[in-house]
């Protein structure tokens, strides 16, 4: 049962130091099953501000900047879908939680991927959003793209990281997510450097070998006019997943967690609450 706001914890901070140096910002809120947000190409725990604090009224909620992003420390590891995934054990463990139902949103539905293949033990159901299951020509002629523009335009990279993700009216509408992007363009050689390793490294992730090893609930979770990830892709990940559900929203495009917030929480709480 959801609760009243007033009678909930505030979110609160931690940090998750591992074991090659690097030191990840945590955050929790809520009370209630665990529920682990994993962000995608970004990588902030920013990213799930509202939704965080939506989904906080059923579950505790737990959310992280990955490596290297935000307040969150590189490390000497390797950036591979494997080490991203072994760091959200690494949360789970500071957090002192045995199980969680495990969340990721685009290169985040990767990582949970590996996640789930990693501990499944650790896992209570699964839910990979906006994502998709081995490379293709089309999600290496996108983010290549990306990747060659991030060096000599930073801006023009951030610009193709609302343009490409958002429904055009949703930008039109909400002009601000566009200017604040720009803002938070990186600029340095080392922000960019982070961004290429997590390109290269989402580029590098194939989970169809192991896809049948998932066979705790999941639940495939996308829209119809994603333009980062289209619903081909994302039928693919649900056809290779057995018992795996799948609900595609109409519209919303890439970032649909923002952009159809209403939605997007509601078939999360839904889903999970059939888990028992």
């Amino acid at each position: 049962m959801a609760q009243d706001e007033n009678d909930l914890p505030g979110p609160a901070s931690f940090e998750v130091p591992l074991a090659d140096g690097a030191i990840l910002r945590a955050v929790t809120q809520g009370k209630g099953r665990p529920l682990l947000l994993v962000t995608g190409l970004s990588g902030t725990a920013a990213f799930w501000e509202s939704t965080a604090a939506t989904l906080a009224r059923s579950f505790r909620v737990i959310r992280f900047d990955q490596r290297g992003i935000a307040p969150s420390t590189r490390g000497a590891a390797a950036c591979t879908i494997d080490e991203l995934a072994r760091d959200c054990l690494a949360v789970l463990d500071k957090a002192r939680i045995d199980s969680a139902v495990v969340l990721g949103h685009s290169t985040g539905g990767c990582i949970a991927q590996s996640l789930a293949r990693q501990a499944p033990r650790r896992i209570d159901g699964l839910i990979l959003s906006g994502s998709w299951l081995k490379p293709s020509h089309y999600m290496a002629g996108y983010f290549g793209a990306r990747r060659a523009i991030l060096g000599t335009h930073p801006e023009a990279y951030a610009a193709t990281s609302v343009l490409c993700t958002y429904p055009p009216a949703w930008i039109e509408a909400n002009w601000h997510v566009y200017e604040a992007a720009l803002a938070a363009a990186p600029a340095t050689a080392e922000a960019q450097g982070v961004m290429r390793e997590r390109i290269d490294a989402l580029l590098a992730f194939d989970g169809s070998a192991g896809a049948a090893e998932l066979t705790m609930p999941v639940l495939v979770l996308g829209a119809r006019d994603d333009m980062v990830v289209p619903a081909f892709l994302q039928e693919e990940l649900a056809a290779a997943l057995p018992g795996c559900g799948k609900t595609m929203l109409d519209s919303g495009g890439h970032l649909f967690p923002a952009s159809r917030p209403d939605a997007f929480t509601s078939t999360i709480a839904d889903w999970i609450g059939r888990l028992g």
